[in-house]
């Protein structure tokens, strides 16, 4: 079933061939699969993880060695077009609802799905990578993945996806009351000072290199910016009254971001790790991990759809997140919004499919 306006090609942005760059090609529009929903592209940004397979590195190629062409991008939002066949529970969302997507797609049936872990299902497969993905005018989406998102503007609905990796970071343990810094203030780690400041924390502080980046972390309630050149750790603990700060939120996969969050951490306290390191880093567990007592967890993606629905409660009780959303970009100008995303001058690039 589909609302009868559903051309028979479309423009995507395709990764041809295993080098730098992408292509915009002339492709059919795909047509739902069982328990699909094929969905009109209105939003869709872009993450670390599409620079990535832009510019061909070594994680590109170990990952996407088998998978090309490949329609790539996974961060999105759209109307319901058509159905699919043989659709159930959730996909009975209405033609013309406006949804977003959840990325990762699950096979409901391992260990990890059947004990309330889907986000790190045995045989996961994500949206852009393993199969064709938004950076195009339409996507077809399981509708288990696809989430309503009437009242939101496409934009924000889009960005729900990564906002939930630093909703799952901050939340994993109680955040009210607490003094919190985030280490890292690109994209995700920007959402996580808003979170943590709308969520009750007593005190937020963000650490970056970039001034730009530490303005926007200002604007969206960040007590305090610091330049991560500096002595990070001193300045947190003179703010904390020399006990230290009881949550770290790593955003940045920078191994100097990452020790000084461990270093600053108070005793008992806890590190969310999110930030993914370019390569395996030291760190001296008895001094920084043992002996004070601290958790440490590993974030991946968001909790299925627990998340989901604390993201959309979030954004409800007004968490504010257009400063964030810099750039909005016509799908043929994709080089350039690529350009802005290496080039660290940006925050939320969106490209917009649909726009001539």
């Amino acid at each position: 079933m589909s609302d009868g306006l559903i051309p028979s090609t479309m423009q995507a942005l395709v990764k041809a061939s295993p080098a730098a760059g992408a292509e915009l090609r002339d492709v059919p529009v795909p047509v739902p699969g069982d328990g699909e929903l094929l969905i009109r592209v209105e939003a869709a940004s872009l993450c670390g993880t599409d620079l990535h397979i832009y510019r061909w590195d070594d994680w590109a190629e170990s990952r996407l060695r088998t998978g090309l062409p490949r329609i790539f991008g996974h961060e999105m939002a759209g109307r319901v077009v058509a159905h699919g066949p043989n659709l159930r529970g959730r996909g009975q969302i209405p033609l013309g609802t406006l949804v977003a997507a959840e990325t990762h797609l699950v096979d409901q049936s391992c260990y990890q799905c059947r004990t309330g872990r889907e986000h790190v299902c045995a045989n996961l497969r994500i949206l852009g990578v393993d199969m064709d993905g938004a950076f195009a005018q339409y996507v077809a989406l399981p509708a288990h993945n696809a989430w309503p998102s009437e009242g939101l503007s496409p934009e924000i609905a889009a960005i729900q996806e990564p906002m939930g990796n630093a909703v799952h970071a901050a939340f994993v343990e109680e955040i009210a009351g607490q003094t919190v810094v985030v280490t890292g203030c690109g994209p995700i780690g920007l959402m996580a000072v808003a979170i943590a400041k709308l969520a009750g924390a007593a005190r937020v502080f963000a650490t970056d290199i970039n001034p730009e980046r530490l303005r926007i972390a200002r604007q969206l309630g960040a007590d305090v910016a610091i330049d991560g050149r500096e002595d990070v750790v001193a300045q947190l603990r003179q703010l904390t009254g020399g006990v230290g700060v009881d949550v770290v939120l790593e955003m940045s996969g920078a191994e100097t971001a990452i020790r000084q969050g461990f270093e600053a951490v108070t005793n008992g306290g806890r590190v969310s790790l999110l930030g993914l390191p370019a390569g395996p880093i030291t760190l001296d567990l008895g001094s920084d991990i043992i002996f004070k007592g601290i958790r440490v967890y590993g974030i991946t993606g968001r909790r299925m759809f627990e998340t989901w629905y604390r993201t959309q409660a979030l954004l409800a009780q007004g968490l504010d997140l257009r400063p964030i959303l810099t750039h909005r970009i016509p799908l043929r100008a994709y080089n350039q919004a690529f350009e802005l995303l290496a080039g660290g001058h940006a925050g939320k690039v969106v490209l917009l499919p649909q726009e001539a």
